[in-house]
Formats: C-alpha cells, sequence, structure tokens
C-alpha cells in the first residue's frame, strides 16, 4: 500500500478545527496504560484528521502517543499529504475523587474456578483474565463490579500525583483537561496552584464536569480561577461536557445526556468553546445536527470582558454558540482494538494500518464533512 493510497484529508490546524466546529478529539483514556495500544490509537486517528489526542499524565504513555504521531508524520511527509496538520497532545488529571482516575481489581486466587466469569464477558477493554485485572488496560468504566456474582470486585483510586511526574509530562504537552465535579472547588484551586506555573506555555486548558445540582454556579467559581491567572489569549478554554462517562460503546441513548449538558452550558454565560463527551458515538453528530448545535460562526471568547458582565452583545453571542467539538473515547477504541492490538507498529502492517485509518475516518469524516456543509 502507498501512503498516498490513504487519502488523508486537507487538515486545518487544530485551532481552525476548534473554531469552524470541527474539532475532534480521541480520549485515550485518563487511566489507560496500555503502551501499544495508545501509540497505535495516537497514529491511526491522527491520520484519520483527529485535532487532539487525550492520554494519562504517565510519562512513559505521553511518550508512547507522542511516538504514535511521530509516525503518523513521518508517513504523512513521504506522501502526498504533506500539510497533515499534527494534533495537540493533551494529558488529563483530576481534581478530587474522579471515576476515570480508577482501576478494577480483584485477587484472582480466590476466584472461584467454576464462576462464569461475567466480568470478563462485559469488559470492553478486554482487561480481565484468569490472572485478574490487566492493570494497563483498565481505563475504570466499572461494568465488571456489579455483576461479580460474589462481590470480589473494587475500584481502587489512581489519581495523577502534582510531582515532577506531572510536571514533566505538561512541559511535553499542548493542552490540559482537569477533571471535577460539583462541589470540588476547593481541590480544583488546590490543583490549579499546583500547576499554574506549568501551564503558561499550553495552548488549551479544558474543564471536564459532569452535570449536577449548582453546575453553572460551580462552572462560573472555576471560571473565575481559571481567567485570573491565564492571559485573555492562552491558553483557549474548553468546557468539555461529560454526560455519562465512559459510555459511547454501549448504544444510541448514551449520547443525549452530553447533548443535554452542552445546551445548558451553551445558554448560560460561561465563557469559552465547548466540547462534548461522555456517551459520544456514531449517533452523536446526526443528533447535534438535528438539533442545530453544530456549525456556528467561528467563536472567540471576548477579550478584557469583566467576569459577570452581561451586555446585549454578549448575550447575543452566547445565544448563538454551538458545539465546538467532540470527544470519543470507549467508542473509538472499541473500534479500532482489534485491529491494532495485533501488532506493537502498526505502520509496519499496511494492510492494518488502512484497516485501521478506514475505522478512524468512518468516526472522524462525519464531524468534518458536516462542518462544511452546515
Amino acid at each position: 500500500m502507498k501512503t498516498s493510497d490513504l487519502k488523508l484529508p486537507t487538515s486545518d490546524s487544530p485551532l481552525r478545527s476548534l473554531q469552524a466546529g470541527r474539532w475532534f478529539k480521541l480520549i485515550c483514556g485518563a487511566s489507560y496504560q496500555s503502551l501499544p495500544a495508545v501509540r497505535n490509537l495516537a497514529l491511526a486517528y491522527a491520520l484519520a484528521g483527529a485535532d487532539c489526542i487525550d492520554v494519562a499524565a504517565d510519562p512513559a504513555v505521553v511518550a508512547a502517543a507522542k511516538e504514535g504521531l511521530s509516525a503518523a508524520t513521518q508517513l504523512a511527509s513521504t506522501g502526498d499529504f504533506s500539510d497533515l496538520s499534527r494534533p495537540w497532545l493533551m494529558v488529563s488529571m483530576s481534581a478530587g475523587e474522579d471515576p476515570h482516575f480508577r482501576k478494577a481489581w480483584f485477587d484472582p486466587a480466590i476466584c472461584p474456578a467454576d464462576c462464569p466469569r461475567p466480568c470478563e464477558r462485559i469488559c470492553p477493554a478486554a482487561a480481565i483474565n484468569m490472572s485478574g485485572v490487566v492493570r494497563d488496560r483498565c481505563y475504570g468504566c466499572g461494568r465488571c463490579l456489579p455483576v461479580c456474582p460474589l462481590g470480589l470486585i473494587e475500584a481502587r483510586s489512581h489519581p495523577t500525583t502534582i510531582d515532577a511526574i506531572a510536571q514533566q509530562t505538561l512541559a511535553q504537552v499542548d493542552a490540559l483537561e482537569i477533571h471535577t465535579h460539583v462541589g470540588q472547588l476547593d481541590e480544583f484551586a488546590q490543583l490549579w496552584d499546583k500547576i499554574e506555573p506549568w501551564t503558561r506555555h499550553l495552548k488549551l486548558i479544558s474543564v471536564s464536569c459532569p452535570d449536577g445540582e449548582g453546575y453553572l454556579e460551580f462552572g462560573r467559581s472555576l471560571q473565575k480561577i481559571i481567567r485570573a491567572n491565564i492571559s485573555d489569549i492562552r491558553p483557549l478554554v474548553m468546557w468539555q461536557t461529560d454526560g455519562r462517562p465512559m459510555s459511547g460503546d454501549i448504544g444510541k441513548g448514551t449520547t443525549h445526556a452530553a447533548i443535554a449538558l452542552a445546551q445548558k452550558v451553551l445558554n448560560s454565560d460561561i465563557e469559552g468553546y465547548v466540547q462534548l463527551a461522555g456517551g459520544t458515538n456514531q449517533y452523536t453528530v446526526p443528533k447535534l445536527n438535528a438539533l442545530g448545535l453544530l456549525h456556528s460562526r467561528p467563536y472567540v471568547c471576548p477579550p478584557n470582558r469583566p467576569l459577570g458582565e452581561k451586555a446585549d452583545s454578549f448575550v447575543e453571542i452566547a445565544r448563538s454558540r454551538k458545539v465546538s467539538g467532540i470527544a470519543y473515547g470507549s467508542f473509538a477504541r472499541s473500534l479500532l482494538i482489534p485491529t491494532i492490538e495485533q501488532t506493537l507498529y502498526l505502520e509496519e502492517v499496511p494492510q492494518q494500518l488502512r484497516t485501521a485509518v478506514d475505522l478512524a475516518k468512518s468516526l472522524v469524516d462525519p464531524l468534518k464533512r458536516s462542518a462544511f456543509s452546515g
């Protein structure tokens, strides 16, 4: 297979994609540490036109993702697609407890030999076998916990530690995502105080928070913390509306919660780009199009606007805002895992590379095409 056979899209920069409402982010998983899979996922989705690759704040995981992105750049530069824009690399951290930063665990020695092992069948990451939970594969979806007949499986938290390792990863990436929950304002402020010196070179700060009572008030409080410490130009601010975390591979209905939360933010005075996550899948773009929520004119946060000010012009902009992009996690990974796990270096097996890129494009292209037709 020739590199040119991949038919890569003409790629805008990630920033232009964000402004035009065609931003595509791949979520590898905040606690997912399967290095070959992360490398090959980054490679395939970069070639398919992704704008951002989100990985765990782990130096080894960051290195694997960067290796995949470098391989994608090399493939593009040797063919007819030298205009391929390198995706931004993002790491995720948590402010307080968050399900994205947990892993399942059980002692395989006490698992009955005659157990039907429903946990193994339900695991979307193939992270459970006779030896227990494969730590690097587990990304904390929690589906195995309630199905164990004897209740032997537990969730163990693995939050990001803000130490030299986290600082090292921030120095190597383009963007940061902070996972939080309503009510964790003190935890967010403490995390921000620790990492702020390491964020000044970043292009984007994303806040991921599921819905809850007091969500908008909490978002405004987070906005004050962020805006007090960054310039009006960079980094940009994004709100990730995490509808139903780690559920996109379950079915059609999971995308509704993400869209409902996005609508709440879009209709508020919270400033920034809005990106869906949590339950996103192949049904998300058609649903957004049906609701008229994609592809507004480029939205740029008003510079130097005092927080809370509700000038008529800003109200009009806020009401006209639409979704800037979509992040795909469990669905995007499950789509490619059977193909990419057959080799350590996807680019060395042309047919598998072609299959993986075609599969990735089947998810990326509807968003990109829809933007141009909107």
